[in-house]
């Protein structure tokens, strides 16, 4: 096992679904297999419009040939694993390349830099996650830091053993990564309910609106920014009750089970379609739209 970086893009020719499966040549092969069973960061290349940098997180949990594609392979992620970074991780940060270990021996940017999957040492990967979740105590002191010829490498394994232990720890914990969550989905909606189209701020200077998952937890719904939504209290109740739904072009549907449709319909913003984040790719994907349409929504 062994941390990795997958790179992918936002408009990539690949079969790629970051929160459930990525699609890789046979090349790639034994470096996504070493990465089974543990954590991998994705990366979007600063080629890349708008490039989102190092930008979420996920756990391998197993490798298959792909069924449709010949000599192609699916890197199936661990369902809950996936978790958009709090904020996106530039390649080139304050302190320079953040992923160290493309540097060769001069400094430079080596070939492994264009690397489509590649591993990644523990001090870049805590690094990264540590930036990415805006973990504003590091966890762990900087691999780096401690020269290699200090001799107290050896004494130092079991205290990183179980600081990375804690870290996994925290990934894990719910109350984090709803927190995360909420701070991704309310960043593209402006805090603003896509519902209403209004942006109510209390007089503690926080949003009255929620992050709701499309595809709730409980049903294995990730914490992607495709599958979450912002909505004020009423709106989130109504969406997670069935009695409001999207369609994929994201027009507002109302339930025949609505007991006052005329005060629904003056609720909703005159677009009578939910307002979408700034970003094509932070919208709500059909997929997790289909499932609330076909699950929750009481026609």
């Amino acid at each position: 096992m062994g941390f990795g970086v997958f790179i992918h893009r936002s408009d990539s020719i690949y079969d790629d679904s970051p929160a459930e499966q990525y699609q890789f040549p046979s090349q790639y092969l034994r470096r996504v297999e070493a990465c089974v069973g543990d954590w991998i960061i994705y990366y979007e290349p600063s080629k890349v419009k708008d490039t989102r940098g190092y930008f979420a997180m996920a756990k391998v949990q197993q490798v298959i040939p792909d069924p449709v594609k010949p000599a192609m392979y699916l890197a199936l992620i661990e369902a809950g694993s996936y978790l958009d970074f709090a904020n996106p991780v530039p390649f080139n940060g304050a302190g320079g390349v953040v992923e160290r270990g493309v540097l060769n021996d001069e400094g430079q940017n080596s070939g492994r830099a264009q690397s489509a999957v590649r591993p990644i040492s523990p001090s870049d990967f805590n690094r990264i996650v540590d930036l990415g979740l805006d973990i504003s105590e590091p966890l762990l002191p900087r691999v780096d830091e401690i020269g290699a010829s200090s001799g107290f490498q050896d004494e130092q394994a079991p205290f990183q053993f179980e600081q990375n232990r804690n870290r996994m720890s925290y990934i894990g914990s719910r109350i984090v990564r709803d927190r995360i969550f909420r701070r991704v989905v309310l960043r593209a909606y402006d805090e603003r309910c896509a519902i209403t189209g209004l942006k109510l701020i209390n007089g503690g200077g926080r949003a009255e609106v929620s992050a709701a998952h499309i595809r709730p937890v409980e049903a294995n719904g990730p914490d992607i920014i495709n599958n979450g939504i912002s909505l004020s209290g009423t709106a989130h109740w109504m969406f997670d009750r069935g009695l409001i739904s999207l369609s994929d072009d994201l027009e507002i549907l109302i339930s025949r089970q609505v007991n006052d449709l005329g005060s629904v319909k003056a609720f909703i913003n005159r677009t009578r379609r939910a307002l979408p984040p700034r970003r094509q790719l932070e919208r709500p994907h059909p997929h997790f739209l289909r499932w609330h349409r076909e699950h929750c929504f009481k026609q």
